[in-house]
């Protein structure tokens, strides 16, 4: 049996090429050009799969077969099953990841579903803050900054037109040689609403990037 091997984000990737393969097999009548859309799904979806044994390569390929509405969606109902989940948080784990925030608003986390999330985020509207926790490197690792609505925008993680805010964190990154006095915020555009990121982010190399160099986390 194959085990669960695709993260949410890549679940999201999958689904895009799937829809764009569907598009071009209903509204597209030359049989080269469905091909090539075709080709070019299955190939994308191996790519974002690096490091998959023979078996779970075998599972994706099966793109490849689709032509019916009713086969691509059971092309994605069958890959539930082997979703990787982000790994459940708890209350208490909240607070050592916040241990400044006396009083954490945090989310109801017995609501999340954990297969569909690639980060767990929220935003505290009386403080003006807002807080993202991911999984790096087998931990957790927590991020809160300042909070700036803005009006739409596209969100650097998923690159999506969607509400966002100006999501401003400190980075504990310093220089060797820098003084006591050293001060680095980084700031981007963020969704608003965690939810939608987490269903449109296809690739996390921004996140961990960001998560990396406000966090302190250098790469080995």
């Amino acid at each position: 049996m194959v085990k669960p091997f695709i993260r949410n984000h890549q679940y999201n990737l999958i689904k895009k090429q799937v829809g764009l393969l569907q598009n071009a097999c209903n509204t597209v009548s030359d049989p080269k050009v469905v091909e090539s859309v075709r080709y070019s799904a299955q190939s994308k979806i191996i790519e974002a799969f690096p490091d998959t044994t023979e078996l779970q390569k075998q599972t994706l390929e099966q793109i490849a077969a689709l032509r019916t509405p009713g086969e691509f969606q059971n092309y994605l109902h069958s890959l539930e099953p082997y979703m990787a989940p982000f790994s459940e948080l708890t209350g208490k784990q909240l607070n050592k990841l916040f241990p400044k925030i006396k009083k954490l608003k945090a989310p109801d986390l017995t609501a999340i579903d954990y297969r569909y999330v690639t980060y767990v985020g929220w935003v505290d509207i009386a403080t003006n803050r807002l807080f993202l926790v991911y999984h790096l490197n087998g931990q957790f690792v927590g991020i809160e900054g300042r909070y700036t609505p803005t009006n739409k925008g596209v969100c650097f993680l998923c690159n999506r037109h969607e509400d966002v805010a100006l999501f401003t964190a400190v980075s504990k990154s310093k220089p060797a040689n820098a003084s006591p006095d050293y001060y680095k915020a980084i700031g981007n555009y963020l969704c608003v609403n965690s939810d939608v990121c987490n269903k449109n982010i296809t690739d996390v190399t921004a996140l961990e990037r960001f998560v990396q160099e406000v966090a302190g986390y250098h790469e080995s």
